[in-house]
């Protein structure tokens, strides 16, 4: 069969890599792709969000099944117009995807239907969102209430800083529409953790969870980014607590959306914090996260084409979803400056010489005149496998070793946090 994977980043070089192995898997498009998907994929120089044109695309080479990786093309409603012309994908609809989209529709949803998350409110003036944050204090988190590319959320240690984010998002509209709304959470205490779940409109299967880190410096110091690494399994993240999850998280969000008329198909995405009284929901994406999926997918023993074909016929509860033994730590490369304005053009060395154990993916890369360049603010993603964690961390750091550009950076701690507990 002949498969397109939509969007460029690094959790469509993970998607491509997996879909690759597939047997049933004649080729491989990739729209955009980078210049990493292009060993494994014909690159198609079209936009993830330009739905049409993909669309077209689609009709004309015949795809039999398209993967949509980034929130920004199923909020462009690419699943809607592609199961308009026929053609099969894999993904949430539109109305689906607002879980998403709109951290206001999440919430709301969540409140109504029990489902344990922070309190919150939701405003669109500055006044009574400044008013609200002086009455609670802080610690306290303002998001900014769309898509806003992983960095809409700050988590103020002060009222100040608070003040400060709800006049940035919605006065300055630092994050443009995503901003003409702002909800305000009571802040959680504990540790993250990311549960993914294949979604079929009614039946849910978990992946193996993983933890993410947001914040740009070691030990959660800086701002927040797209994801500077993660590590799968997670210790704390027993099989109780993963039932718990799914039967208090997962399983209510499908029935909610099937009983609004939206059901729910594709990964569901929920960022999770592990508190004291149990897990809440921080926020819930659409889609394989990013980098996410850079450590939970190659421990996938499925065929990933198999598990899709269930979830696009409402059949996943015929599938056994099966884990490799061991672990995988993703550290990401980040180009000088990003999380701001950052470097591009600076060439790459040592991806040729990469040590056993590891595979590297690329998330903001070009090729020019013959070698590898930076093109993006996050990078590569280094991704290391080992029997247990402690193993996988070092593959992943003796590859990180292995590759130079001008200003690289990236964090020294990745997993660290399952070797010694909540901090």
């Amino acid at each position: 069969m002949k498969v397109l994977v939509i969007g460029g980043g690094g959790r469509e070089h993970a998607l491509v890599w997996k879909l690759a192995q597939s047997p049933r898997v004649r080729k491989v498009y990739c729209a955009p792709g980078n210049a990493g998907i292009a060993q494994l994929a014909e690159c198609v120089p079209i936009a993830a969000d330009a739905v049409e044109q993909l669309a077209d695309f689609a009709e004309r080479e015949a795809i039999d099944l398209t993967v949509v990786g980034p929130e920004a093309a199923l909020l462009a409603g690419v699943v809607d117009a592609f199961e308009a012309r026929g053609l099969r994908i894999f993904g949430p609809r539109r109305e689906a995807a607002l879980l998403e989209g709109s951290k206001s529709f999440a919430k709301d949803l969540m409140l109504t239907h029990g489902i344990p998350t922070a309190k919150y409110q939701v405003f669109t003036e500055a006044e009574p969102a400044l008013q609200y944050v002086r009455e609670q204090g802080a610690p306290i988190v303002v998001k900014a209430d769309g898509l806003a590319a992983g960095k809409g959320v700050i988590v103020a240690k002060t009222v100040a800083e608070a003040e400060e984010a709800v006049r940035s998002i919605l006065q300055a509209k630092t994050f443009g529409e995503a901003g003409s709304r702002v909800v305000i959470e009571q802040f959680l205490a504990g540790e993250e953790a990311t549960v993914l779940a294949f979604v079929d409109g009614k039946n849910v299967k978990l992946m193996v969870p993983s933890q993410d880190h947001k914040q740009v410096f070691d030990g959660d110091q800086g701002p927040n980014t797209g994801g500077m690494g993660t590590y799968a399994p997670v210790p704390r993240v027993t099989d109780e607590l993963l039932q718990g999850i799914e039967a208090t998280i997962v399983r209510p969000v499908a029935e909610a959306m099937v009983a609004r008329g939206t059901p729910y198909k594709g990964v569901l995405y929920a960022g999770l914090m592990l508190t004291a009284e149990g897990p809440k929901v921080i926020e819930f994406n659409a889609r394989f996260g990013d980098p996410e999926a850079q450590v939970v997918l190659p421990l996938l023993e499925n065929d990933l084409v198999d598990v899709i074909d269930a979830v696009i016929d409402g059949r996943l509860q015929d599938i056994r979803l099966a884990w490799k033994n061991g672990a995988a730590v993703c550290v990401i490369l980040a180009a000088q400056g990003y999380p701001g304005a950052y470097r591009k053009g600076d060439p790459i060395e040592g991806l040729d010489r990469l040590p056993e154990q590891v595979v590297v993916f690329h998330a903001g890369t070009d090729f020019v005149e013959g070698r590898y360049v930076t093109n993006g603010g996050r990078v590569l993603g280094v991704t290391g496998f080992g029997a247990d964690l402690k193993a996988a961390k070092e593959a992943a750091y003796r590859g990180v070793q292995a590759i130079h550009f001008a200003g690289m950076h990236y964090r020294k701690d990745i997993s660290d946090k399952a070797f010694r507990g909540e901090k």
